[in-house]
């Protein structure tokens, strides 16, 4: 395994991160408590040191099952959470929207607090915002509360989630350039917009990154090919990827084919490659799959270790990606939820 220093922290994380989410949610089919805790522990036995969770995760499960798996190798890991849903509101089973907000100085502290009992540590590594608006991330009060939290040694760094689609381009722009602080993004060979804005923006800022999503929600992970039928693969109804467009998936599959030659005589796989891409920005400190069996584990952790794609190969992409893979005009970079929000003034920082 191979490290990176996460740039305007001293946090030192395995370029091949463990999201937790994976095994905490369902949303990728289910892993019971005993399976998720052998997986993280066979993860730092991979030399995986870095943990994303969330208090989200499963209302809290997310946490409690890392501290189950790792507790007693806590200082010699770095465990990053995130807050800002409001646990206490209930959603029906297989619900995908998103819970309310809230980002007072009264529920971040008690979030912390509850967050710290579930990790059964008294310090979070990285304590991020989790998929905030513009609003939230220009919070003075909201920010004087974390460097509250810093200085009582709760947490050591924050950072932001910047999510959840792949839009969310004034968000990332507003944590790294205004706030300079880490901001999670999603970033693949497939979904390079804003990420690509946001990385040359973090190069100028010397700002880390960490990134989710390289493979694609499955396209990038050697589950589809560029043959595939799909109607040879049903989705569980817990999947979320049920819930995306079928059109989506057939464009995907025909970009694929495109992009084959990356994967073509290689002895690395589709989904090693994919990360390997990721890591390929000096910014991004780590990546975080989605992990959900030994041998998804065992085959990213050696991704760092695979040779670098070549370069000319990286020109090809670059100018497919320009041209969207023939599909047409890109998609302006800002999430499909938000299309018909009012513009927004960024709020000064005192």
């Amino acid at each position: 395994m191979k490290y990176r220093i996460l740039r305007q922290t001293d946090l030192k994380l395995s370029e091949l991160g463990f999201g937790v989410w994976g095994v905490s949610t369902n949303w990728r089919g289910h892993v019971d408590e005993v399976e998720a805790v052998r997986l993280l522990q066979r993860a730092d036995d991979l030399g995986i040191n870095f943990f994303d969770t969330a208090d989200a995760y499963g209302a809290g499960y997310g946490e409690q099952v890392l501290s189950k798996a790792l507790g007693t190798r806590r200082h010699q890991l770095v465990f990053g959470t995130k807050f800002g849903y409001d646990l206490s509101v209930q959603r029906q089973p297989r619900e995908h929207k998103e819970r309310p907000q809230n980002w007072s100085p009264e529920f971040v502290r008690q979030a912390c607090e509850d967050s710290l009992r579930r990790l059964k540590t008294d310090y979070i590594d990285l304590y991020q915002l989790h998929n905030a608006r513009l609003t939230a991330i220009a919070d003075y009060e909201l920010f004087e509360t974390l460097a509250e939290l810093k200085k009582e040694g709760k947490i050591r760094y924050s950072a932001v989630a910047v999510g959840p689609d792949i839009g969310w381009m004034e968000e990332g722009e507003y944590t790294i350039a205004t706030r300079k602080i880490p901001a999670q993004i999603i970033y693949n060979i497939l979904e390079q917009d804003p990420a690509n804005e946001l990385i040359d923006l973090a190069s100028e800022h010397d700002v880390g990154l960490l990134t989710r999503v390289p493979h694609a929600s499955g396209m990038l992970d050697g589950t589809y090919t560029k043959d595939t039928n799909l109607a040879d693969f049903p989705f569980d109804p817990e999947d979320h990827r049920a819930f995306r467009k079928m059109a989506w998936l057939k464009e995907s599959i025909a970009k694929l084919n495109l992009i084959d030659f990356l994967f073509s005589d290689n002895n690395a796989t589709v989904g090693q490659i994919a990360i390997k891409f990721c890591l390929k920005p000096i910014q991004v400190a780590s990546v975080l799959p989605t992990i959900t069996t030994q041998e998804q584990l065992v085959e990213y952790a050696a991704a760092p270790e695979i040779d670098p794609i070549p370069d000319d190969h990286l020109t090809a992409l670059t100018r497919l990606y320009g041209d969207n893979f023939g599909f047409g005009d890109k998609p302006p970079p800002l999430s499909p939820a938000l299309s018909n929000r009012k513009q927004l003034n960024w709020p000064s920082l005192v």
